[in-house]
Order: structure tokens, then C-alpha cells, then sequence
């Protein structure tokens, strides 16, 4: 399989600067809208293997797209493993049951993807519509940011839980995040083997801890699941996203994964002088651009290819998630010059 995404993530020749968009498929097309009304809320969509095809096909047939990303959550782990995952109107994802104690960790199992076959379904359900079009994203949670959620008990703003468990009981947090890595390994192995051609671990809260907790807590085991899943897939590239992550590049690259992903809080330029003989590059457009006139897009794509130097090891995609009230007109232009800007 030759496509310019995989060969820039292994530092290969490509015919053009290769783009995805974190949340590509979701709320700001009109056609995923329609979709999750059909399935009747997010879970029931990410639960459903045709559904998950359709919505993770609907931004590969409106834009000239680079790779497709699994329709899932990362929450589905967590939600395997018993806590009882729900969502509220306009607050995000809660757990009915958040970890308090060391019993509710022990009580944990262990092994979880008997529960998760609709999402190894969906994989290889996208992987047979895909054909030779796109590869296929496959992608889990850190282990810190499924602990954030599964402690807090939802989406927080302090992480008071969590941060009270590291400094008090860290064994505790520790042992927790020792299981949520070997679930991530299994788990990722299974999306490999259904069908995913690379995979994403995404550290959405890596960036509200200091430094020595975020290798600690969150990279240490960002390590283990890198690991992992190269001892079983050693060809299958891996990229870590730790969002707010640029203070700690040289430690992420040095992780053995193929590429990292970083925001808009840092510039290209300088990422690729400190990590770019090492991994791959991912990023990392404001994803407020996206507001801005098809003019300004295309401006500020250009000052964001002008910035990385090498031929090889980039992937261009926002900083984060493409946000639900973007025109999906802007997509088409945000794609469209990636490629024309990346080409010449």
C-alpha cells in the first residue's frame, strides 16, 4: 500500500503534503447531523458498525482527504469496563460510576475487548468500503486522560480528583494506569488486526500536568502501549498527541512512536529543528481559522507549509478538533490548498 499519508508518517517521499482533520467526521456536516439522528445519540452511532462506516465515509466522499479516522470515542474503554457512560445535552460525557476507591481499581477487569467488538466491526466494516481510497486511522485514549474522565467522573476543568490521587495515593493512580495501558494495547492490537493501517493515541489532558507528573503519569505508559503494540505490529506507524504537549517534545519522540502530533501553541519550524530527524510531524492549524474568509485559510495554510523545511514527515492537520459550527465549505478550501501549496 502506497499512500502519501503512511510514507510521510515513516519519513518516506511523497507527492504532496498529506492532510486529516481530527474530527473530520462530525458536527459540522450536515450529513453526520442526519446520521446521528437516525441512530438515535452519539453511543448508539459509535455502536452501530454500518452507521460508524457511514459517518467515517462522509468527509472521504465530500473532501480529498488523505486518511480516514474510526468514528468511535475514547471513551469506549472506560465504558467496557463497567462505569456506566452516558452523555448530557451540552456537558459531555459523564460516568455513572467514577473510580473513588482502591477496590473500585481492583474491581476492574482486565480484559475488555470482548465488549468492544462493534468497534473492531467498524474497523473492518470501513477498511472494506475504504478499498484503496484512504487508510484507515485507528486510535485509543492515553491512559491519563481515560483516568482524568474515569475519576472525575466526566469532563473537569481542575481535575481535583485526579491530581489529589497522584499526590496522596499515586500506587493507586499508578495501578489504575498500568490496567488502562494493557487495555490500550489489546485494544489497539484488535484495530490493527481488523484493519487499521496506523493509529493515534490521543493525551487530550497530558498538557495540565507539570513536567515530571506528565512523564510520570502520562508518559510512561504512552511508552508501555508504543511498546506494546510494535512488539505485535512492528510496521504499523504510531502517533502520540499529547495536546499542550511542546514543552515535552524530546521526550515524546523519544518513545519509539513514528509521529507526533502538537497544536497551534508552538510553530512548526521550530518542532521540526528540535524532533524532525527523529518522527514525523503532525499539525498544527488553528482550528479557529476555520472562521476566517477562504482567502485567510488560505494564507495561513501557507505560512504553516512555508515554516516546515524538509521534504518528507510532515501530515497537515489543525491543532485540535475541527469545531461543529465551521462551514464545510472551509474544509474543501483547507484541504484543497494543503495540497496545491504542498505540491509546487
Amino acid at each position: 500500500m502506497s499512500f502519501d499519508y503512511i510514507n510521510a508518517l515513516l519519513k518516506k517521499p511523497t507527492t504532496r503534503t498529506p492532510i486529516w482533520v481530527m474530527r473530520q467526521a462530525g458536527r459540522y456536516l450536515p450529513e453526520y447531523r442526519a446520521t446521528r439522528k437516525q441512530a438515535g445519540d452519539f453511543m448508539s452511532l459509535c455502536k452501530n458498525p454500518e452507521l460508524a462506516c457511514e459517518v467515517t465515509m462522509q468527509p472521504i466522499d465530500r473532501f480529498d482527504l488523505d486518511a480516514a479516522i474510526l468514528f468511535s470515542d475514547i471513551l469506549t474503554i472506560p465504558d467496557a469496563m463497567g462505569l456506566g457512560l452516558y452523555f448530557s445535552e451540552g456537558e459531555g460525557p459523564k460516568f455513572e460510576r467514577p473510580i473513588q476507591t482502591l477496590a473500585d481499581i481492583e474491581a476492574i477487569p482486565a480484559e475488555v475487548n470482548n465488549d468492544l467488538t462493534y468497534v473492531f466491526d467498524g474497523v473492518s466494516t470501513i477498511k472494506s468500503a475504504l478499498g484503496t481510497r484512504a487508510p484507515l486511522i485507528g486510535f485509543s485514549g492515553s491512559p491519563w486522560t481515560l483516568a482524568t474522565y474515569m475519576i472525575e467522573g466526566g469532563s473537569s476543568k481542575t481535575f481535583a480528583k485526579i491530581k489529589a490521587m497522584l499526590f496522596n495515593e499515586p500506587q493507586m493512580l499508578h495501578l489504575l494506569l498500568d490496567k488502562l495501558a494493557n487495555s490500550v494495547i489489546a485494544y489497539l492490537d484488535q484495530q490493527v488486526q481488523s484493519g487499521a493501517d496506523s493509529l493515534m493515541v490521543f493525551d487530550t489532558w497530558g498538557g495540565v500536568l507539570s513536567k515530571q507528573n506528565y512523564l510520570d503519569f502520562s508518559l510512561d505508559y504512552m511508552q508501555k502501549i508504543v511498546s506494546g503494540v510494535k512488539a505485535k505490529h512492528p510496521n504499523t506507524p504510531i502517533t502520540l498527541f499529547s495536546k499542550n504537549g511542546g514543552k515535552h517534545l524530546g521526550e515524546i519522540s523519544a518513545t519509539g512512536c513514528d509521529g507526533v502530533g502538537i497544536d497551534w501553541t508552538v510553530e512548526l519550524g521550530d518542532v521540526e529543528r528540535q524532533i524532525g530527524d527523529k518522527v514525523a510531524i503532525q499539525g498544527n492549524l488553528d482550528p479557529a481559522v476555520m472562521y476566517a474568509t477562504p482567502e485567510i485559510i488560505r494564507a495561513e495554510v501557507k505560512k504553516v507549509l512555508d515554516q516546515f523545511k524538509g521534504d518528507t514527515g510532515h501530515i497537515f492537520n489543525l491543532g485540535h478538533g475541527i469545531t461543529p459550527d465551521v462551514d464545510p465549505e472551509n474544509m474543501k478550501v483547507l484541504v484543497d490548498a494543503v495540497h496545491e501549496f504542498s505540491a509546487k
